[in-house]
């Protein structure tokens, strides 16, 4: 008995000894490692990365840029199946532990020392791997395990379970790019969280411990495997019922990629964004979560984006077969699946579907696509693709498919507008669409090219290509601020001007016809686009008052030549200038300046950025208090034809208390009621000039080069064809006073786009395809006539006024002050023919 009692007093010695030095031991860790324990405070108030989302002015994507994809979710909003699926996973008993799991490390702990030292894993409390994933580093050090246990506990001291359990749920990274349950719902199951059936919350929880290797579309036995272990977890904690568990168990995995679906087809507007962002917030734009919202009109941009292809589809189509993209020799016996493995890397571009022909006939042919698909093509589908020789010749019509298409032939099908299949092929031509209202020169829609994945090159704003006779109204606004009317006579005449770089030393430009219809009325010459006229008109008035004047429209002094060919549209500029320069036109002479983003929010939504462009504002009372004439823009504004995004802008206060004009844009900042006044825009065309030009370009389209757009039925519609020399460019502007938009088609090469492809073949479609869906139930838009312009009777070939009863007279607008003086120059030419009627 002595010897129990004293056996008993040395092990009670013993093993508080061993307890003194445990806690000696654990102060001594303690000491040695506090230094370096972080600060866990932060984690109140931690930003998750999160991606940059640049959205339409409607709300839809259009794109979202970050390399992590990432859903920020509340833990409220997470429903119980996740929450009981990842807990019986990762740490069932984490409701209950003060942050660390001692058992489980005295487990880990065993492990070692029967793996002879080697580190294992396992042992760390869901409290720790927040612990290790915010502030450590992935090293499996005992020092590091050291720290992660009391920062863990240092964290339960700071936050509640729950917020925890948030953060973990937030940060870890579950394969694929994919950080936190909402992001892998999203990409593994397109779903939220809230649509998660238990077999698949179980597949996500199943995730957590090696994500590279085991997730639902990464070795699905193993996958299965976890996920079935989990839902046993989950039933031994009773978080689901036996009948629950065996439907999950039967439920099959049916995990594939869900990409976030891009909602507006706008990649070259969204590159502008990133890049704008990029420059005014650093990289931390594509992490912290910020939403961009653009001036994008997301039914615009559809219509922009297929009226551009279709246009440029339509060209090539007329221009002939290239032949096939590729050949691949098929075998004899080559099943459907070796038809789609010899496509591997083509992809579909811009709707045109790679294919290869598996058989062709004199009658049809069969290719299969990418998706092993088999379409039939009869003689119907081939019938345009007549061989190309050139841009200006193709060859005869196939006869027989099969003089088309050959046994593994790599070649392109889509669908026509009667959902028939038919051959295609990847226009080699290039075009761009820019849209802008004209109010306050938001874009609404930019198109850059064919297809942005292919060339990334944006002509919408990059391009500096030659506008042909659509740079004309410029020059017809000088001439009318300079004492010319519509209704003065130029002669349409040959012209043969010194010029050392030409053949003979002689530059003798032309019309596009080759044909000269002799003294004309300038309103005849714009509709009738003749180039003589114009470099008369522009020696008239002088190369240098031009230039200077034509500045007002945005153009920088430096980029207009100093010669008459600046008549005939040789300046090189972009299609988002010229929609600029045709929107001063549309809003009655206010030079704005494009933009495209309207408000950028943080991760809370509130509004950090809110755009106040400039604008024309014709009824604001501080432009009725307006006193000086119009002239020249400041003369910063050439510089940028964009503006960059800090321009006119608002610090603003949280988006709620921000207001809208009714067009969507946000304009003015959060100040409690009180509105900030109006930028305006610089006046820089009259109206009476403005009002003129515009008439004339309405003719344009009633009955000049421009005259399929009247098939628009729309009495507001004003615009401008343009070709450059040796058809190299084609355009066609337009405007009413909702929207001003400029298309233009070219090769990137500079290349001829074939002899007859001038604007109005070429371009004037697409501004149609687009501008009917953009205007489609929109009321008429146009200036009024503004004071100051009388409507007189003129006679048609003298052009100046005459009686109503003159069978030759038709009305024409002018300038009050120029009345009198023509009906007086009319009245001495009547003198001077008859010079012996004196009664």
């Amino acid at each position: 008995m002595r010897i129990l009692k004293r056996l008993l007093r040395w092990a009670l010695i013993l093993a508080f000894s061993g307890f003194l030095l445990a806690v000696l031991a654990v102060g001594v860790a303690y000491w040695l490692v506090a230094p370096r324990l972080p600060q866990v405070a932060q984690l109140k108030d931690y930003h998750m990365q999160v991606p940059l989302r640049v959205e339409s002015a409607d709300g839809k994507l259009i794109a979202s840029f970050g390399e992590t994809r990432r859903i920020p979710v509340a833990i409220a909003n997470v429903p119980d199946n996740l929450k009981h699926a990842v807990l019986s996973a990762e740490d069932a008993d984490f409701y209950h532990h003060p942050g660390v799991d001692w058992r489980g490390i005295a487990r880990a702990g065993w492990h070692v020392i029967l793996a002879g030292g080697d580190k294992v894993q396992g042992g760390s409390t869901i409290t720790q791997q927040v612990a290790r994933n915010f502030f450590l580093s992935p090293q499996k050090l005992y020092s590091r395990k050291l720290i992660e246990i009391f920062t863990a506990l240092r964290i339960e001291q700071e936050l509640s379970k729950d917020q925890i359990l948030e953060l973990y749920l937030n940060k870890m990274f579950l394969g694929h790019r994919s950080y936190g349950v909402a992001a892998a719902s999203s990409y593994y199951y397109g779903k939220t969280l809230d649509q998660l059936t238990i077999a698949q919350s179980a597949a996500i929880a199943s995730t957590f411990q090696s994500p590279s290797v085991v997730n639902p579309l990464n070795n699905q036995a193993r996958l299965l495997a976890r996920r079935n272990w989990v839902l046993g977890e989950m039933l031994r904690h009773r978080y689901i019922t036996d009948a629950q568990y065996q439907a999950a168990l039967a439920e099959p995995n049916d995990a594939a990629p869900h990409e976030v679906p891009i909602q507006v087809d706008a990649p070259y507007l969204a590159e502008m964004v990133r890049r704008q962002v990029l420059d005014r917030l650093g990289n931390d734009a594509l992490t912290e979560g910020y939403v961009v919202k653009t001036t994008i009109q997301a039914a615009d941009q559809l219509a922009a984006t297929d009226a551009v292809r279709k246009g440029l589809i339509d060209y090539d189509m007329r221009h002939g077969w290239r032949g096939p993209e590729a050949h691949q020799d098929l075998a004899a016996d080559a099943s459907t699946q070796d038809c789609v493995h010899a496509l591997a890397g083509y992809t579909n571009v811009s709707g045109l579907e790679p294919g290869i022909v598996s058989a062709s006939s004199t009658d049809s042919a069969t290719v299969v696509t990418v998706d092993g698909q088999s379409v039939s093509l009869d003689r119907a589908a081939i019938a345009w693709a007549h061989p190309y020789i050139n841009e200006s010749r193709s060859g005869a019509a196939p006869a027989q498919v099969d003089a088309v298409l050959k046994r593994g032939d790599i070649v392109r099908v889509s669908r026509d507008d009667k959902g028939a299949w038919q051959l295609a092929q990847i226009p080699a031509v290039q075009g761009a669409l820019a849209s802008i209202r004209p109010e306050d020169g938001a874009i609404e829609a930019l198109v850059g090219g064919f297809n942005f994945t292919r060339s990334k090159f944006n002509r919408a704003v990059m391009a500096a290509r030659q506008p042909g006779s659509s740079f004309k109204p410029y020059l017809y606004s000088a001439a009318f601020d300079h004492g010319f009317t519509p209704a003065s006579i130029i002669n349409d005449a040959p012209l043969a001007l010194p010029d050392p770089s030409k053949p003979g030393g002689l530059w003798t430009p032309s019309n596009d016809d080759d044909k000269f219809a002799g003294p004309m009325r300038l309103r005849e010459a714009l509709v009738q686009s003749k180039n003589l006229v114009s470099i008369r008109l522009l020696d008239a008035i002088g190369i240098r008052y031009a230039r200077d004047f034509i500045t007002r429209f945005g153009f920088p002094l430096d980029a207009l030549p100093a010669n008459l060919s600046m008549a005939l549209g040789t300046a090189s500029t972009s299609p988002i200038n010229m929609a600029r320069g045709y929107a001063v036109f549309a809003n009655g002479g206010y030079l704005v300046t494009p933009y495209f983003i309207s408000e950028i929010d943080d991760r809370d939504g509130k509004a950090i950025y809110i755009a106040n462009p400039a604008r024309a504002c014709r009824e604001c009372q501080a432009r009725l208090l307006e006193n000086a004439p119009p002239g020249p823009p400041p003369a910063d504004m050439g510089k940028h034809t964009i503006n960059q995004i800090a321009d006119n802008a608002s610090a603003a206060t949280p988006a709620s208390a921000a207001s809208s004009d009714d067009s969507g844009v946000d304009t003015l900042p959060a100040n409690a009621g009180d509105a900030q006044a109006p930028v305006l825009a610089p006046h820089v065309l009259g109206p009476r000039t403005d009002f003129l030009v515009t008439s004339l370009m309405k003719d344009v389209i009633l009955r000049g080069t421009g005259f399929a757009a009247k098939s628009l039925d729309r009495a507001d519609l004003a615009g401008k064809t343009g070709t450059s020399n040796d058809f190299r460019d084609a355009w066609f502007l337009g405007f009413n006073g909702d929207v001003s938009t400029a298309v233009w088609v070219g090769f990137d090469n500079y290349g001829s786009l074939g002899h007859g492809e001038f604007g109005a073949k070429a371009a004037l479609p697409i501004w149609m395809d687009y501008m009917g869906t953009a205007l489609k139930g929109q009321p008429l838009n146009s200036l009024p006539m503004p004071p100051g312009i009388a409507t007189v009777p003129i006679n048609r070939d003298s052009g100046l006024p005459t009686t109503p009863d003159d069978p030759n007279s038709m009305n024409e607008f002018f300038k009050v002050e120029d009345v009198d003086r023509l009906r007086n120059q009319a009245t001495q030419q009547q003198e001077q023919q008859n010079p012996y009627n004196i009664f």
